[in-house]
């Protein structure tokens, strides 16, 4: 029969210690294991957000290859006309963004030019402060 060492029996310890001796050798792994896990699925990420621009760029890229995509955006961003057409710009007229920045630069309209620069920051701080506009921050 096995000895009792103050309730603990020798049995439980040794079962004890190649527990302890069981889980120094496998933590190691273990942890090397969830690391490796870890990195790839940090690697499957990149290489899909790489697979979608890829797929982006190659869609670009086809219509860029499209002759009247082309012809689209030389009319839109360079105003190419063909021959025999004519084109109107139409001069002065805003829109929306040009007007709501127009509202933001009312400020700096009725400030004077000759004025040194602190009187100017006064003066515009003054026009802010008794017109009761309200500031957005973003």
């Amino acid at each position: 029969m096995a000895k009792r060492i103050k309730g603990v029996t020798s049995r439980f310890v040794a079962l004890s210690v190649v527990f302890f001796l069981i889980a120094l050798t496998i933590a190691p792994p273990m942890q090397r294991y969830f690391s490796q896990r870890a990195q790839i699925s940090a690697v499957e990420a990149q290489i899909g957000a790489s697979k979608e621009r890829l797929q982006n760029a190659e869609a670009e890229l086809a219509r860029w290859r499209d002759p009247a995509y082309v012809k689209s955006q030389a009319r839109n961003r360079l105003h190419f006309v063909l021959p025999g057409e004519r084109q109107y710009i139409v001069v002065g007229a805003k829109s929306q963004s040009q007007s709501a920045a127009d509202e933001q630069n009312s400020v700096a309209d009725q400030l004077p030019d000759h004025a040194p620069w602190y009187e100017r920051l006064i003066s515009s701080i003054q026009t802010v402060a008794t017109s009761g506009a309200v500031i957005e921050t973003k």
